[in-house]
């Protein structure tokens, strides 16, 4: 299969799929397994299955069809796979040091005009089917289930923290306060702050650099200024974006138990870190991959 067919088909490059591979074995994944006495399924093969399942909405049948294995063994290899690349999270996804910090913060400066800026902060829903347990509290204001994805990306829209799981009726702001990034943002940020939407408006939040409320009395200034964080901000709703159009998994998932949601959104990211910056130009929305309608104004 040739690189554009490929790319195409499974979200990455043949060289990112033969990094994931090597760091897959790294982790001791297909170490000679076998399951009722038959050969366990190839790595290679498992990674194929997995990307499709990441970048598609085929159920466990219509993969175990299109791959030749039985449907528990599709849901099987996806399952050793997403277990194991979530344990590579901090690979993947890790806060900038002090150097790239003043990279980040240059490039801020040069998109936004704004100084002292290393990342964009939001929430994003992910939609979600009733969970089993306490299922009342994944119903969002927008009437539907949905459990929630934090992120705080570089200017390249890489995402150097998530939290992800609170439920769907969570506000941005409580979001913040329950994640481990808040317990710890004072050391992680030293003099830098964040852009952020007015849901981070309060004295909880003094690293989050965020616009003033519009209500018709804003000063010219004050109008400049909230489109310069405009333009910094917009880098996380794109990147949010991204994530929906190209790993389609994370659109809507058919699946109650909130452990397993958790680490298919996590993968999602993992694998978004992966492709950013790599000719990552969706065919699709060549422009920027537009923020799905749901996730506004949380």
């Amino acid at each position: 299969m040739d690189e554009h067919t490929f790319r195409r088909h499974l979200r990455v490059t043949w060289a990112q799929f033969d990094f994931l591979v090597i760091k897959l074995e790294q982790q001791g994944l297909n170490q000679g397994h076998h399951f009722g006495g038959l050969p366990d399924v190839p790595l290679r093969k498992k990674l194929l299955m997995f990307l499709w399942y990441m970048g598609n909405q085929n159920s466990f049948r219509e993969i175990s069809d299109r791959f030749d294995v039985s449907p528990s063994t599709a849901h099987r290899a996806i399952l050793d796979v997403l277990g194991t690349l979530c344990s590579l999270t901090s690979s993947f996804i890790a806060w900038p040091n002090h150097c790239e910090k003043r990279v980040s913060a240059a490039a801020f400066a040069r998109v936004c005009g704004i100084n002292g800026i290393i990342g964009a902060i939001d929430g994003c829903h992910i939609k979600i089917q009733r969970p089993i347990i306490r299922g009342a509290d994944y119903l969002n204001r927008k009437g539907f289930y949905s459990v929630l994805l934090q992120g705080i990306v570089d200017e390249k829209g890489r995402f150097q923290d998530i939290f992800v799981g609170p439920p769907g009726k969570v506000h941005d702001a409580g979001m913040l306060r329950s994640s481990n990034f808040y317990r710890t943002w004072e050391e992680k940020m030293e003099d830098y702050q964040l852009l952020g939407d007015t849901a981070y408006i309060g004295n909880a939040y003094p690293f989050v650099v965020t616009p003033k409320r519009d209500n018709g009395a804003l000063t010219a200034e004050e109008q400049a200024g909230n489109v310069q964080i405009s333009r910094g901000r917009v880098i996380v709703e794109q990147a949010f974006g991204r994530v929906k159009c190209k790993w389609r998994r994370v659109r809507d998932l058919q699946n109650k138990r909130l452990d397993i949601i958790v680490m298919v959104i996590m993968a999602a990211c993992i694998l978004h870190n992966l492709c950013t910056g790599s000719f990552d130009v969706c065919e699709d929305h060549p422009q920027g991959c537009p923020r799905q309608a749901d996730d506004d104004n949380m």
